[in-house]
């Protein structure tokens, strides 16, 4: 029997923190209808940290959370519209329920992979919206595959019609993913999704090793789009699933016309693995903290991978940026401290 795999692409969510939140209305608009062409079962659109996410802290959008949803509902006819809702930045009363009022189809409730808990009222809310929910477990390197399945089936009681354990490091290899996909599906009674980051260059791998574990949803961006190394390559996806005779209902012609569209006229740089990157997943921090790593790194004369390192060290996660500021200060003031005494 030939596997179903359903794509969900946060080529316009993810992708927004590879240029801080900048993606213009045009380029929401074009994209959204060149997936939509390509057949991409879901299209996810927002700010990089999802729906009310956009402040100074991590990061202000471009455009309002409203604009965006307009857009892309404009733009999507047979595609999905998803939006990612962390409880904290999204609130029920101001964004779930806009979001509800502008025809979102897809709802993805995430939280870090140890507090399912704080997602019960914006699942129950999204399910009695008449919405499709998913469930997220963001950073799950962080927590055991046992863990993540006692809080996987939190999620799915409180009503998540899927579960998605989001890489959000980078820091996994095939033989951990498949560790973690095989117990959530042996776990659970509702399907199970996976979202790759390429920080050590395994985005697709992983990606395989989740289908051929049984997870049945997939996210990949076009050209990888997505915070620090990108995410799984979404074409790449479509022309190796397709190879190994696995169904996604996308037209690879026309999802490889969308992901030129997208690097003519999003991407600024290509994603790619650099050495922060790399160094990223080996610490096992989130991705998106990448640009302000090496901003903050230049700054005050800190070699970026020890500030990563040290945020490893710290299990920082998104949600604290301004961690970043004071590790780097710590650094800075130990290194001036040995100088003396060697001095």
């Amino acid at each position: 029997m030939t596997k179903r795999i359903v794509i969900s692409d946060p080529t316009l969510r993810d992708g927004n923190h590879a240029v801080r939140h900048q993606i213009t209305q045009e380029n929401f608009a074009a994209y959204c209808a060149a997936a939509d062409r390509a057949g991409v079962p879901i299209v996810e659109v927002g700010h990089g940290n999802g729906l009310g996410a956009s402040s100074m802290l991590v990061g202000e959008c471009l455009l309002s959370d409203e604009t965006i949803l307009r857009t892309a509902r404009e733009n999507l006819t047979r595609s999905k519209m998803a939006i990612h809702a962390i409880p904290g930045f999204c609130t029920i009363q101001r964004h779930l329920t806009m979001a509800v009022e502008l025809g979102v189809d897809v709802i993805r409730v995430a939280s870090h992979c140890t507090e399912a808990d704080i997602t019960q009222r914006h699942i129950d809310f999204a399910r009695k919206s008449g919405k499709e929910v998913y469930g997220v477990l963001m950073m799950s390197h962080m927590a055991t595959p046992e863990v993540l399945a006692d809080e996987a089936r939190k999620m799915e009681a409180y009503g998540a019609e899927a579960l998605v354990i989001m890489d959000s490091a980078g820091s996994y290899l095939p033989a951990e993913v498949t560790r973690r996909i095989s117990t959530l599906v042996d776990s659970l009674g509702i399907p199970v999704g996976f979202h790759a980051h390429n920080n050590l260059g395994m985005g697709v791998a992983n990606s395989v090793a989740a289908v051929e574990a049984g997870a049945t949803i997939i996210d990949g961006s076009a050209r990888g789009f997505g915070a620090g190394a990108g995410n799984a390559q979404l074409e790449v996806l479509v022309a190796v699933f397709k190879q190994m005779g696995w169904e996604t209902g996308i037209d690879l012609y026309k999802m490889l016309d969308a992901a030129d569209l997208a690097e003519a006229q999003m991407v600024k740089s290509m994603p790619y693995i650099s050495s922060t990157s790399i160094v990223s997943g080996m610490s096992g921090v989130f991705s998106g903290f990448i640009k302000q790593v090496n901003r903050i790194g230049a700054e005050h004369g800190i070699d970026p991978r020890d500030i990563f390192f040290e945020l490893g060290r710290r299990n920082a996660v998104a949600g604290q940026e301004s961690l970043i500021l004071e590790v780097a200060l710590q650094l800075k003031s130990a290194r001036a401290v040995a100088g003396d005494i060697h001095g």
